[in-house]
């Protein structure tokens, strides 16, 4: 069965695409931890980072890198703190979140909740900064 990440890409769910490469894509995670939590994955469905294809994890840390100076052009943050965790979806995956400080990518931290008009807001304005 296809993961959610999976169902996004092909656009059977509805999700906030920030952009793609050939072989990886970009969303907002919907349970930010900061406003422009952002999601970067395989295009192709590998459950553990490290068992992708080298081709495959160097676009994908290759696109992350574009999407987090992104990411920092678009949200006001000190740095995007990089997270690969890894359990709760099934499909690789690596987090780009806006940061200020060490306890804003602490994932025990209840999750934020914003409109649908403040999620496409943010996409875009991380999209216009995509080089």
């Amino acid at each position: 069965m296809a993961s959610i990440f999976s169902k996004i890409i092909a656009g059977e769910i509805p999700g906030y695409k920030i952009g793609e490469t050939e072989k990886s894509f970009a969303f907002l995670d919907i349970f930010p931890l900061h406003a422009g939590h952002t999601l970067v994955v395989p295009k192709k469905e590998v459950d553990y980072l490290f068992d992708l294809a080298p081709e495959d994890y160097q676009d994908l840390m290759d696109f992350s890198k574009q999407v987090a100076h992104a990411v920092g052009k678009a949200i006001p943050c000190k740095r995007v703190g990089v997270a690969v965790i890894g359990l709760e979806v099934p499909h690789a995956h690596v987090h780009l979140i806006p940061i200020n400080e060490v306890s804003d990518i602490d994932f025990s931290r209840p999750k934020l909740k914003f409109s649908e008009e403040e999620m496409a807001d943010y996409a875009a304005k991380i999209r216009a900064n995509l080089s």
